[in-house]
């Protein structure tokens, strides 16, 4: 092929073999660094370009006679779909992994002996058999093992929100061969997981690449969790009927329910959890990359790695457990540099199970469930915050506001009335960000001072603990606030309280609202080992002395649906397409469908032929020759080679 008769430049190689005309952030700099033999470790968000930062490399390097780049890659499962994709870009590369014949990996060990291979991807656990360290040995003596690439480096961490003990096993891959380079890369980690990923994985001399966490295209939301399928079924209708997406619960059960509410309504839609048999699960995932439209609902189980530019929205049934898994299952969404949405329902109840799974774990130091519930305390921090939803997240992983991408926007909020003079807007709460695609940004929400309501709620904890030498629960407390003589109540003859009946005039919904927040701000915790009654924190003292006044986020009083407004946005699809003259719409439908038939003829999915926007480009130029399709980005030499006239015959057709 062209591109390897000589040593092109990193960017010639982008561009003649994976169709781009330029790189994307530190791209550039990361490849160059890579192809120069340095280490790096590379954060980059999803959808950024990570791919890039370890192919380029290793094609240049094998062009330069360093031979093959090793990719750890901790699914199996995509690696079919990531080698598919680098052959149909005419790069030589293969997997070895467990769903081979021992006849298979035998000549796929001779092809790398003879230096025939550019990239080899293997799991983790696989690197670590002998039969592999000897592969590697072998290929190292004859100075044919180029590159380590180490995807989802996460993994590594105990930190970090998916912790794999088999990645501890890659620190043998400094010590076996530390004069080859490796890149480390994975798109959400903190700063603690991020030292954790550079001691265990031996990269202290590494340097260190960090894109902007930011992910523009992704419109963040958080409502509260009121009727959750009811919600959700809504806003999948309302803003994204017929396009992918991916559901995240929090139990097996309940992906099994919604899955079958979603079929009920008329959706295409899947379950996907661990306790399905693996066959069953490879199918069902299959289907969601090649199928259009297709909604997966799922544990955490699903999504490591997808590669399926084209997921229009992510939405969590559950709260997760921390802002990196939250970040990193968003991030699934919006691939593709098109609008998409991240939302979320989330209520008391989330924070009560995520409390308890931290603390009762039997395995887990108290070391580690300190460093958790901090991480969990910054996700409720999120989830309850009046600023913008995109700078907060932001923060957290350290990133400087970017005065291009946030401006001061309009007022963060309304200040609602705690009594009964009438609401009044103020300028605004504090200095805040405003990036114009979250929720919080584009509908500031309600505030009231709650400081009163919050008083009343502390000391009724407070008060019944007093009395009765025990804790009770969020219903019990509600209770006793709003004057329910229940037979409980009676019981313990909390009716004689003080607090009984001084909260009447908010109701249930409000007050899990303010408990909610409460907790969030750690001024009272559930426990779990006493039947998740609720105890009083120190930092309660200084609102119960009126040291301190609490602004809280307003909770509709009757609980009949969220604040916001119904969305009247038209779907990606819509948008995307609305653009497009009626010829270019033609061209594109057949476009589409010779695309799908490609597809299944190489057992792929459609995007690893050609991605949406790619054939959008190709509609809209409308090209009579193969010279017309040079430049539209995504489209190299060996697919311009392999399909440029039969992309011709299908957009000159009937025109």
């Amino acid at each position: 092929m062209p591109y390897t008769s000589t040593h092109p430049s990193p960017l010639d190689i982008l561009g003649q073999v994976f169709g781009y005309s330029d790189f994307r952030g530190p791209q550039q700099a990361i490849v160059e660094h890579v192809v120069g033999g340095g280490d790096a470790l590379v954060l980059m968000p999803t959808g950024g370009g990570k791919s890039l930062c370890y192919q380029i490399p290793a094609i240049a390097r094998q062009n330069a006679g360093h031979g093959v780049t090793v990719v750890i890659s901790p699914l199996i499962a995509l690696m079919h779909d990531q080698v598919g994709a680098l052959h149909e870009a005419g790069v030589s590369a293969a997997f070895l992994n467990s769903t081979q014949t021992q006849e298979e990996s035998s000549a796929l060990e001779k092809q790398l002996l003879r230096n025939e291979l550019t990239l080899l991807y293997a799991a983790p656990e696989r690197i670590n058999t002998p039969r592999m360290k000897g592969l590697l040995g072998s290929l190292h003596e004859r100075g044919l093992l180029s590159l380590f690439a180490i995807d989802e480096a996460h993994c590594v961490s105990q930190w970090g929100h998916d912790f794999r003990p088999e990645y501890r096993s890659l620190s043998l891959l400094h010590e076996t061969f530390p004069d080859v380079p490796r890149i480390a890369l994975t798109a959400t980690a903190d700063a603690l997981t991020r030292q954790d990923m550079i001691e265990r994985l031996k990269l202290e001399d590494a340097r260190e690449f960090v894109s902007s966490f930011d992910r523009p295209n992704i419109r963040y939301t958080i409502v509260e969790k009121l009727e959750p399928t009811r919600q959700l079924l809504r806003f999948i209708e309302s803003e994204h009927a017929g396009e992918a997406g991916i559901v995240y619960c929090q139990s097996r059960k309940r992906v099994e329910e919604i899955a079958d509410m979603l079929q009920d309504a008329g959706l295409k839609a899947m379950a996907y959890h661990a306790g399905l048999d693996s066959a069953l699960r490879q199918q069902r995932q299959d289907r969601f990359l090649r199928e259009e439209g297709m909604v997966m609902v799922a544990t955490i189980a699903f999504g490591m790695g997808i590669d399926k530019p084209d997921v229009r929205f992510v939405a969590h049934l559950d709260m997760p457990k921390n802002i990196e898994g939250y970040y990193q299952e968003t991030g699934r969404a919006g691939r593709d540099g098109l609008p998409a949405n991240a939302w979320m329902t989330y209520g008391l109840q989330d924070v009560v199970n995520q409390r308890r799974m931290i603390d009762t774990s039997e395995t887990a130091s108290e070391e580690f469930k300190q460093v958790m519930r901090g991480k969990l305390d910054a996700l409720l921090s999120l989830a309850e915050d009046t600023r913008c939803r995109r700078a907060s997240l932001l923060r957290y992983f350290g990133e400087t506001m970017d005065s291009q991408q946030f401006s001061a926007g309009p007022p963060q909020g309304k200040l609602a009335p705690s009594g009964g003079s009438a609401a009044h807007e103020v300028a605004s709460v504090g200095a805040h960000s405003y990036c114009g695609n979250c929720d919080n940004c584009l509908q500031p929400p309600v505030v009231w001072d709650a400081t009163e309501a919050a008083r009343k709620m502390l000391s009724c904890i407070y008060r019944v603990q007093q009395a009765s030498g025990i804790t009770f629960g969020a219903g019990h407390m509600m209770d006793i606030l709003r004057g329910k003589a229940t037979e409980k109540v009676l019981q313990h003859s909390h009716d004689k309280l003080s607090t009984f009946g001084i909260g009447a005039d908010l109701s249930e919904v409000q007050w899990r609202g303010v408990l909610r927040q409460l907790i969030a701000k750690g001024m009272v915790r559930v426990d779990p080992d006493a039947f998740n009654t609720l105890q009083l924190l120190p930092d309660a003292r200084q609102v119960l002395k009126g040291e301190v006044s609490l602004l809280l986020r307003e909770q509709a009083a009757g609980g009949a649906g969220e604040r916001r407004k119904k969305s009247t946005k038209t779907s990606v699809k819509g948008l995307a397409e609305a653009s497009l003259n009626a010829g270019a719409l033609e061209r594109l439908t057949r476009l589409k469908a010779w695309r799908a038939e490609v597809a299944r003829e190489h057992n792929l999915p459609a995007f690893v032929i050609f991605h949406d926007a790619t054939l959008r480009a190709i509609a809209e130029r409308a090209p009579q020759t193969l010279t017309d399709l040079e430049g539209i980005s995504g489209i190299g030499v060996k697919k311009l080679e392999a399909y440029g006239q039969e992309v011709l015959r299908v957009c000159i057709a009937n025109s």
